[in-house]
């Protein structure tokens, strides 16, 4: 098992992902290492905000093809990996109600 800190790397702060969370789903979207599993993402937001998980889904979302202004090429950004993790109960995670 790999440490907790290095699976989760950031929350997702968005419109989207805050809509959710006024639904009152209990959901939360977190920017996650790309070679960590589902039961890894489980464990290490079960330890760092001492919550229980009832469940993880994960989507892999491929880099934008951006192009450079002064030059006629082409760079990509970097592919990532999310976590959208759904509570059990009335499970809260206070980084996100603040």
């Amino acid at each position: 098992m790999r440490d907790p800190r290095s699976v989760l790397l950031r929350p997702v702060v968005s419109e989207k992902s805050y809509a959710r969370m006024e639904l009152g789903q209990p959901v939360y979207t977190f920017v996650v290492h790309p070679d960590a599993s589902k039961t890894e993402i489980r464990h290490a937001v079960e330890s760092i905000f001492n919550v229980s998980v009832a469940k993880v889904n994960t989507l892999n979302r491929k880099g934008k093809r951006k192009r450079n202004r002064r030059s006629p090429t082409y760079g990509r950004r970097a592919d990532t990996k999310r976590a959208m993790v759904t509570l059990a109960g009335d499970g809260r995670i206070e980084l996100f109600e603040g």
